[in-house]
């Protein structure tokens, strides 16, 4: 018997429907319950109950696609969809089969329905010689390492979630600080002590900053917060104390860290700022809810210009409606040139151009750090974001 295209049977979509519904939703009862907003999953709701119309499919989106291990939610819907953020119409293709958009493991196969105008996705594994499909339903542990698939590339973000910190006042001026060195030594590296005074927080790991610079917006000029250079990290070894010196007079004895990683070399003088709690979110890709409009105030480290896969500032934060996961459009901003077709040589403003994306995965009270997702020209300073 010929085995027929899954696409073209209603029943047995149907059926793999309701089998692989019935394991998922077993699956992300067990899962981390990554956030989903109440408007995406009521987007996800509507489009599950007819899919969506061919016309916003990508223009090369295939029939079928196996997930591999790399692959990223960011990346999967930008094959099937026009656009990646608008991963809520991607869930609802197979909302019945997949009840948490972040557990798409590799190895699972997504297969594209048209039918009637629209088109919906369907979860299964390979089709078997005589035609049915093949499932094998499983429960896998929850967290980052069970397999999943992540939003985007993990790695690409992960260093920044420790080192890229804006803090709202210039707090590091107050904060303990090195004033001595192990065997009086210049610079510390890797394993090295550091001897250090202040007012030190009950926990075991710090971070170590320098150069506290103030971020002002573009426009206006204010100061939105303070970006610090991170020099690397120390661990807490004993405290320090007051005691009588051989004079009889107070000694002041600093307490004792041990540098446990170097970005660069620490010395007299640099910060120390409690280490927070590791950030192991799984950010779901999704556009702001309201219009919002604001500019690069800086690039992360010393470039003057970014791109792809490089970090940057925004003059925008959670007081501004700015969430992790927020998808933006970048714009380059139109040059002012002389129009000499113009007897009178006014100077003219071209239009700004839309030329890359931006993803939001770390937020502040007023500021944001986000990831250049892609770009076609050198970013800088001054440019413009907006929602997608």
């Amino acid at each position: 018997m010929r085995r027929q295209p899954i696409v073209s049977s209603a029943r047995r979509a149907a059926a793999l429907s309701t089998a692989l519904g019935a394991a998922l939703l077993t699956t992300s009862a067990l899962a981390v319950n990554y956030p989903v907003t109440p408007q995406q999953r009521s987007t996800a709701q509507q489009v599950a109950q007819a899919g969506v119309p061919l016309s916003e499919l990508a223009a090369n989106a295939p029939d079928s696609y196996t997930v591999k291990r790399g692959d990223t939610l960011w990346g999967i819907s930008s094959m099937f969809l026009k656009s990646p953020w608008r991963w809520p119409e991607l869930w609802g293709m197979n909302l019945e089969q997949i009840r948490n958009p972040h557990l798409i493991y590799p190895g699972q196969i997504l297969y594209l329905d048209k039918t009637d105008g629209r088109a919906r996705l369907r979860v299964g594994q390979q089709v078997g010689p005589d035609g049915t499909v093949k499932l094998s339903p499983r429960v896998r542990s929850s967290g980052l390492g069970d397999g999943a698939i992540p939003s985007i590339p993990f790695h690409l973000i992960e260093p920044f979630l420790t080192e890229a910190v804006i803090f709202q006042s210039n707090e590091l001026e107050t904060a303990p600080r090195i004033v001595g060195t192990q065997e009086g030594r210049v610079v510390l590296g890797k394993g090295e002590l550091a001897y250090v005074r202040g007012e030190i927080a009950q926990q075991r790991e710090f971070r170590v900053f320098r150069e506290p610079k103030a971020l002002r917006d573009p426009t206006t000029k204010e100061i939105l917060g303070y970006e610090a250079t991170y020099v690397g990290a120390a661990e807490y070894i004993r405290p320090g104390e007051t005691r009588n010196g051989a004079d009889g007079k107070p000694e002041i004895v600093p307490a004792t860290f041990q540098m446990t990683a170097a970005k660069l070399e620490a010395g007299v003088g640099d910060r120390l700022a409690p280490m927070p709690p590791r950030e192991f979110s799984n950010y779901a890709p999704h556009a702001p809810q309201s219009p919002i409009e604001g500019q690069i105030v800086s690039i992360y480290g010393d470039a003057l210009t970014a791109g792809q896969n490089q970090i940057v500032a925004l003059n925008k934060g959670s007081a501004n409606g700015i969430e992790r996961g927020h998808v933006l459009a970048l714009w380059s901003s139109g040059e002012r040139i002389i129009d000499k077709t113009d007897p009178s040589r006014p100077t003219i403003k071209l239009p700004d151009e839309r030329h890359g994306m931006l993803f939001v995965f770390r937020v502040f009270d007023r500021m944001s750090y986000a990831l250049i997702l892609s770009v076609k020209n050198p970013v800088k300073s001054g440019d413009k974001f907006t929602q997608p």
